[in-house]
């Protein structure tokens, strides 16, 4: 629905004809038989480890060797999210004059920015364990992953180079909590939290993937001030210059071994961390273990699919509509004379694209509708599925057209991220912990392995189109706008059900005063 949604607007309302359409078509259905193949892989071949090893970790080890593997396995999955990859291949398109600590990052640090990240979801994986045995709540917990995000979020606004890194590192957050970091991290805190005999409340799920999608925003913002104090700009110039001149293609850095070697490196070794805590550790048999070859098997070419098509689907297909869709109200090198629209009209059809697009991409995502399904039963039908999926659409629809808004107007996204989180903390503060947890989980299901590819891709070609320092931005206002959307849709239905409980206890008062 996306690809056909994006092919209609191109056609119709910029009036641009598909380029490569062959190539894109072939690559879209790579991405969706790739990704159906890699998600079979995954129930088969990764999720059993995940559940046996958090059953069983807690009555053979202590909670330091539990936390130790909770953090080993946190960074371990971030590098198998198909997500990751599309984030590493959008660094060539970063111009190193325009932003050249956020080029640094993506090319000459990308392997380390990913680690930075994976820790980040592994410290999650920890203080969403503690959290599960301890029964703590919530809120204390995401004030206190926030304070040095923002704090450092403002520190990098103040330099006027680091302030191009801001739009990457918050969309990190929303990159990392994708098809296997939740279920497999998930899988291991209910794991623990069952066996320690804490595992029935009702928020049991909840919490991970809030700290998931917080806690390498930190990472990333410290790592690109570290990048600063070490290099210069005009070092980095230099070196990407100097670099260019002395490039030599090489065999793995073309297409299929490229995809080939980050499929296997994705999964594999992955799989043998938890396979080794299994036999070494926990002295556990592998049980059916022709299942688990064969998923593991599927896992991986699933992913070196996928990865093929994200490089000539996905990925071409955002770029080039993200590239067009500018043409609406500014003139391009494809479209003669002058812009297709007025300038208004041009920027809402613009914006309204977007919404559309966020709208539609987050109602697809499956894992909105298993956390729909959740809700509606832990709140024995108050907060009902449909309700949840339509806030969260919204929210979404309006972060992305904030996003592209973001991108037209150059826009610091330090004035867009802090009155948001800044409003978020406000009203988690009168909100209940339910709707606390499922708000600020919801953030994370939204960002799936279709939306994160596409948004990127588009993000940065509307940048280019536009001449935009950078692109980034777009994903991390995806993720506060439902946050912002979801506890305002929870505080309305606590007001309405004390309205309701109010009128009961006043109906039953009048009936014995009667």
């Amino acid at each position: 629905p996306l690809a056909l949604y994006l092919f209609l607007f191109q056609v119709l309302i910029l009036r641009q004809n598909v380029l490569e359409q062959g190539l894109i078509t072939a690559g879209l259905v790579a991405v969706i038989f790739g990704l159906m193949l890699f998600m079979e892989g995954l129930k088969l071949g990764l999720m059993p480890f995940g559940e046996v090893i958090g059953n069983t970790l807690p009555k053979k080890s202590g909670l330091g060797v539990v936390l130790f593997i909770a953090l080993l396995l946190g960074i371990g999955v971030t590098f198998a999210e198909p997500a990751i990859g599309a984030l590493q291949a959008v660094g060539s398109i970063v111009d190193v004059r325009k932003a050249p600590y956020l080029y640094a990052l993506l090319n000459n640090w990308a392997n380390t920015l990913v680690l930075v990240v994976g820790i980040g979801v592994g410290l999650a994986a920890v203080f969403g364990t503690l959290r599960f045995l301890n029964g703590w709540s919530l809120k204390p917990m995401i004030y206190a992953a926030l304070f040095p995000a923002l704090g450092l979020t403002i520190f990098c606004m103040m330099d006027p180079e680091l302030n191009k890194i801001l739009g990457l590192a918050w969309d990190c957050g929303a990159v990392t909590t994708g098809p296997v970091t939740v279920p497999l991290v998930l899988s291991l805190g209910v794991g623990i939290a069952s066996a320690a005999g804490k595992g029935n409340s009702s928020l049991s799920g909840f919490g991970i993937v809030t700290l998931a999608s917080i806690f390498p925003i930190t990472g990333v913002l410290g790592l690109a001030v570290y990048l600063s104090m070490i290099v210069s700009p005009e070092s980095i110039i230099a070196a990407s210059q100097a670099g260019v001149a002395q490039s030599s293609s090489s065999w793995l850095q073309e297409t299929p071994y490229m995809e080939i070697i980050a499929g296997i490196r994705s999964i594999v070794p992955l799989v043998l961390f938890l396979f080794l805590v299994l036999k070494l550790l926990l002295r556990e048999k592998v049980h059916e273990p022709g299942i688990l070859a064969y998923g593991l098997f599927l896992a991986v070419i699933g992913m070196i699919i996928f990865n093929i098509g994200l490089s000539y689907g996905l990925a071409k297909l955002g770029s080039q509509s993200g590239g067009f869709v500018p043409a609406a109200f500014i003139p391009l090198g494809s479209v003669e004379g002058s812009p297709l629209y007025t300038y208004s009209l041009g920027v809402s059809i613009a914006l309204l694209f977007a919404w559309i697009l966020g709208f539609g991409a987050t109602l697809a995502e499956p894992a909105l509708n298993a956390l729909g399904e959740t809700v509606e039963n832990l709140t024995n039908g108050a907060f009902r599925k449909n309700m949840l999926m339509m806030a969260v659409s919204i929210g979404v629809g309006f972060g992305i057209s904030l996003g592209v808004l973001k991108i037209i107007f150059e826009i610091p996204i330090t004035y867009l991220l802090l009155p948001g989180y800044a409003l978020g903390i406000l009203l988690t503060t009168f909100s209940s912990e339910e709707f606390v947890n499922v708000a600020w989980d919801s953030a994370g299901v939204t960002t799936g392995p279709i939306t994160v590819p596409l948004v990127l891709a588009m993000g940065l070609g509307f940048g280019d189109a536009v001449q935009a320092v950078e692109g980034f931005g777009i994903l991390s206002m995806a993720s506060i706008c439902p946050i912002l959307s979801v506890l305002i849709m929870g505080i309305w239905i606590q007001f309405k059900t004390r309205r309701a409980n109010f009128q009961k206890i006043n109906l039953l008062k009048g009936q014995e005063a009667l």
